[in-house]
């Protein structure tokens, strides 16, 4: 029986900051063409996936230091309950992706009354 090769997957490095009013999260995709990247959000979990494709013809063989990361990357954080992710926000500038995130004025965290049996 064949194995079937790993594809392996790098892990994009984020800085995530926040100010009075939003999250900010900085992630560097440089060599990254915008169409090759990928924005979703689910409940509270936001994932960035891409592809930076190598297009340079360079054998395994012929180098001397390879710290580079060619192909398909993905990162995924889990978001904090006061941000509006429906008013989500990304720029894409010189090799650098921004995401904004509006903070909420209130908690989203929802009290359950338990009742006695």
């Amino acid at each position: 029986m064949e194995e079937l090769a790993q594809i392996e997957e790098g892990q994009l490095s984020l800085d995530v900051y926040e100010t009075t009013k939003q999250l900010i999260i900085i992630a560097p995709i440089a060599g990254v063409r915008l169409e090759d990247v990928n924005l979703t959000v689910t409940e509270d979990v936001l994932t960035i996936k891409g592809s930076r494709k190598n297009e340079f013809k360079i054998t395994d063989e012929d180098y001397l230091i390879q710290e580079c990361f060619w192909g398909d990357f993905s990162r995924s954080i889990v978001l904090p309950d006061n941000v509006d992710t429906t008013k989500i926000n990304a720029s894409f500038k010189d090799g650098v992706l921004k995401i904004t995130i509006p903070k909420t004025s209130g908690n989203k965290t929802k009290l359950i009354k338990i009742k006695h049996e």
